[in-house]
């Protein structure tokens, strides 16, 4: 059925996807639209021009800031990538595994809980145990934060994929972990990306708990952005909202292409 035969049959269907797409997207172009500004005042128009995106890239303290976060965020990623495959595969491949659904609420519970408890949690733990490295502390708080929204695709993609490919090869003397290799593994391999993606941009995106276990040096990217705020909103912000919307884009292009090429090989 044709698109514009749905739209006969739903009067002011057409509108409202406009205006759903209009509030959901104008807010961003907004902000990029004032990143260009040449007026230091974000809400005067004077002119075009690049020159925050200028200041952006030569702001030690943004470049600082950037560097604290990717550092953490690839960390916390591969780790919590690690951990929910593991979980993943047992949890679905061992059946009889005794208080299986138990684990699995255990694995996901940071889910179930506001994020400022498991921050402040976080913080009376390393307290309490002496843990003051602050990008240690970081890196993991956001890993264990993050190693259920990992595991969630993961395990969705191993629950639809059928065991028998791993029972194949090791009925042909694979070894276990060969198996896992060759076979298991590049099946997953989208919901490995889709959650390695996901984790990274939690970590990325995260304030609380950065905000709460950042000591000196050790400030991330949101939290950085957050102190600019409280001085007053300049075209630089715009300009380092725009660039991370721009990052964002190219990472969930990829995402979308691999998912895309793992679609047409199935």
């Amino acid at each position: 059925m044709s698109t514009q035969h749905d739209v006969r049959h739903y009067p002011g269907a057409g509108l409202v996807t406009w205006a759903f797409f209009l509030w959901l997207y104008a807010p961003i172009a907004v902000v990029i639209w004032f990143s260009f500004n040449e007026n230091r005042l974000v809400s005067v128009w004077s002119g075009f021009s690049t020159k925050w995106y200028a200041a952006a890239l030569e702001n030690d303290a943004l470049l600082g800031a950037l560097r604290t976060s990717l550092t953490v965020a690839v960390t916390a990623t591969v780790v919590a990538t690690l951990v929910a495959l593991s979980a993943a595969m047992v949890l679905t491949r061992h059946a009889d595994l005794k208080f299986r659904r138990l684990s699995e609420t255990v694995v996901n519970l940071p889910l179930l809980l506001p994020e400022i408890v498991i921050a402040v949690a976080s913080l009376i733990l390393f307290s309490q145990i002496g843990f003051t490295n602050g990008l240690a502390r970081l890196i993991v708080a956001h890993s264990a934060f993050c190693t259920p929204f990992a595991f969630l695709p993961i395990r969705a993609r191993l629950a639809g994929m059928s065991a028998d490919y791993e029972e194949a090869a090791q009925d042909l003397y694979a070894a276990p972990f060969t198996a896992f290799r060759r076979v298991t593994f590049p099946l997953i391999l989208p919901g490995v990306f889709a959650g390695a993606m996901l984790a990274f941009v939690i970590s990325m995106d995260d304030f609380i708990t950065s905000n709460m276990l950042n000591t000196g040096g050790t400030t991330t990217l949101p939290v950085y952005i957050f102190s600019l705020i409280k001085k007053g909103t300049t075209p630089e912000l715009n300009a380092i909202s725009t660039l991370l919307i721009l990052a964002s884009l190219i990472i969930a292009t990829l995402a979308l292409a691999i998912s895309a090429r793992a679609m047409r090989r199935g």
